[in-house]
């Protein structure tokens, strides 16, 4: 998924679940201007029951790399589970944030 089709569905009226599994110290950096679920890629082998089984999950970090790991592995758990194109980065870059501070 792109960040202008995740922006999309934010301004009309959708909400997806969006997983950020960047650390936590990452977070200060730059955050996504709606909710998110954090889990750290590192926790989530320990915390994957917290996640919903009946919604899509849209998995994000700073650059998209993390997020496709994690998109493989929940689908591995019978999980519904894309990635965001880019992550954070592109947000910054395409939809509007400022420029992260990493």
């Amino acid at each position: 998924m792109t960040v202008v089709e995740l922006k999309e569905k934010w301004d009309a009226g959708e909400e997806p679940f969006v997983l950020d599994v960047r650390e936590a110290d990452e977070l200060a950096g730059a955050a996504y201007p709606f909710p998110v679920v954090h889990i750290s890629m590192g926790e989530l082998p320990a915390r994957v029951g917290e996640l919903p089984r009946a919604q899509a999950i849209v998995c994000a970090c700073r650059s998209g790399a993390r997020s496709a790991s994690v998109v493989g592995f929940l689908r591995r758990q019978g999980f519904d589970a894309v990635n965001l194109e880019g992550g954070i980065l592109a947000w910054a870059r395409e939809v509007g944030l400022g420029t992260p501070q990493y």
